[in-house]
């Protein structure tokens, strides 16, 4: 696809930020010695760009962090508090347990499914520091979903909370793999204490230490595996973006507090959770603030954010609606935020705009990432996302960008293809599927996104993602699953899947239905029939009964139509 006024400049996106600074600045942040020194290394095999001074683990970024702020705040929730010195002590007892009681050793998997807490957080740590893999399991699945994930990763123990353990039946667990509540688990690593001594183990900078599970074209959960280095990399390129901004800005900048505040909004089982317990506050050393179990909610995320002096809001587009257009906004006192921002999803322009009639002294950010790639992508923020704020921004430093065709040819400037990313942040591949790894991700470490976008004036616009996919409140969901569930019904001939617009969630589930001839299928009984086995936010909330589908000669529903109709009939 061609967009007017593009060029025959490649459509590729390489960070030169090294080049465009001051010499000085450029020596005191990258140069030999420096704490953003960047080398060219062989990783896996292949030669990319990495920090020179970069640590090779993740608990050795966490021991800095406690070592630099022992007694500042690192976890909060409504009852109780950690400070980082507190913090790392539970972390070792629990994971004296984990290795004791439990048998845990280096590259065993821990099976983690709950929803936000610190609790959590210090199991995700414990498991991490002695060489464990986190396999974060989706707190949101249903009962049939957990036990494909639990299959996929075979852990040695399953971590969890009582509502989400309870959705697991007896044969989903496989033989002598022990279920515990996190609470349990937390009560018994406080009993016996971390014996005076740190529970690690030596870790290679390449081995796994997460596995995030994200749905693929084929509908069935795939183990995104990512490793220290995944990690400690991304952290290391977002420290030196902000080092260069701080050097180089001539503007004032905001007085910020000693200790910046976050709220644990995002599930830890997806990357921006991740990301929040492992490098906001793991690495960055700041204050997380862990809402009580249970639905976000506009009233809750005032309150804490008044009551914490909350510094940043990370969400996705429909929180963010739902904060700036809530009537009891001028209730609360939100100054304290200083930032706010996302990578789930874009950015209306008018969401852009309504923060800065509501919020003018936010700095907003927004970017492109995903689980494979542990978050790092492009980024935009500041006055650059005001004026273009339907891009999601330039790469991050070391990211390397490709627009390419469907031979894998890079395309001009302007042309819209499929988005391949490279850096030392690219994941692992998918956890025991080597097939689904090829397919994605190459020898030279290039990762074939599957989302389609164009390059223009050195920033990234996104066209679409993966063709099928639909993103609903920052939840990616893929037809397919949903199409495979609903054929299934007895008394359907055959389904189609498509995502329609809506205001604050972005997109809702339509499905487009053929019931088999002398049924009586309601729209009830096709939700009713998908709930059984898809968590909610899969289930369709529109169904159109059909007695027939566009196809081509082939067979093929063609959902591009589908899509046509139906916003011809709510234009």
């Amino acid at each position: 696809m061609r967009t007017e006024g593009a060029d025959d400049d490649p459509g590729q996106l390489t960070w030169r930020g090294a080049e465009q600074l001051p010499a000085s600045v450029a020596a005191a942040l990258m140069g030999p010695g420096a704490p953003f020194e960047l080398v060219t290394e062989t990783m896996l095999g292949r030669q990319l760009q990495v920090f020179a001074q970069r640590p090779r683990s993740l608990r050795a970024v966490f021991d800095a962090t406690v070592a630099r702020q022992p007694d500042a705040i690192f976890m909060v929730d409504a009852d109780r508090s950690w400070t980082f010195a507190e913090a790392i002590a539970d972390v070792d007892a629990v994971g004296r347990v984990l290795v004791e009681r439990y048998g845990v050793g280096t590259g065993d998997r821990v099976g983690i499914v709950a929803a936000n807490s610190p609790e959590y957080g210090l199991a995700m740590w414990a498991a991490l520091s002695i060489g464990a893999v986190v396999a974060g399991l989706n707190g949101w699945w249903t009962g049939h979903e957990l036990h494909y994930g639990i299959e996929l990763a075979a852990p040695k123990v399953i971590l969890g909370d009582e509502p989400r353990l309870a959705r697991l039946a007896p044969d989903a667990i496989p033989d002598g793999v022990p279920v515990v509540t996190l609470e349990a688990i937390y009560a018994q690593a406080r009993a016996v204490g971390n014996g005076g001594r740190s529970w690690t183990a030596e870790v290679d900078e390449d081995d796994p230490m997460v596995i995030l599970f994200t749905s693929g074209t084929t509908g069935r959960p795939k183990g995104a595996t990512l490793s220290h280095r995944n990690l400690i990399h991304f952290a290391w390129a977002n420290m030196l973006t902000g080092a260069i901004g701080a050097m180089t800005s001539g503007a004032p900048r905001p007085v910020t507090p000693t200790q910046p505040v976050s709220i644990m909004a995002s599930p830890m089982f997806h990357v921006s959770g991740m990301v929040g317990i492992l490098m906001t506050g793991g690495i960055l050393g700041a204050k997380l603030v862990f809402p009580p179990p249970g639905r976000w909610e506009v009233t809750r995320h005032f309150e804490l954010t008044q009551a914490h002096r909350v510094t940043t809001w990370s969400g996705v587009p429909t929180q963010f609606w739902r904060l700036l257009r809530d009537p009891d906004f001028d209730r609360y006192d939100v100054s304290s935020v200083l930032n706010a921002g996302g990578g789930g999803a874009p950015f209306p322009p008018e969401l852009v705009r309504e923060f800065l009639l509501r919020m003018p002294w936010v700095t907003l950010g927004n970017g492109y990432g995903m689980s494979e790639t542990a978050g790092m992508g492009t980024r935009t923020g500041g006055p650059l996302m005001v004026e273009h704020p339907e891009s999601v921004g330039g790469v991050n430093p070391t990211l390397e960008l490709e627009i390419r065709d469907e031979q894998g040819r890079v395309l001009p400037v302007g042309d819209v293809g499929e988005i391949y990313l490279r850096s030392a942040s690219v994941f692992l591949g998918y956890w025991n599927d080597p097939a689904a790894t090829a397919a994605c991700l190459d020898a030279a470490g290039w990762y074939r996104t599957g989302d389609f976008g164009r390059v223009d004036k050195g920033m990234l616009y996104l066209a679409s993602r993966i063709r099928d996919l639909i993103i609903r409140g920052g939840e990616n969901i893929y037809p397919t699953e949903i199409e495979h569930r609903l054929v299934e019904h007895p008394d359907i001939h055959d389904a189609a899947v498509i995502g329609v617009d809506h205001h604050e969630l972005g997109q809702e589930v339509k499905a487009f239905v053929i019931r088999r001839d002398g049924a009586n299928l309601t729209a009830a009984d096709v939700q009713s029939w998908a709930s059984e086995t898809l968590a909610r936010f899969k289930v369709p909330a529109h169904v159109e009964f059909r007695s027939t589908l566009p196809y081509t000669e082939t067979g093929k529903v063609l959902k591009h139509q589908l899509e046509t109709e139906e916003r011809a009939r709510t234009s």
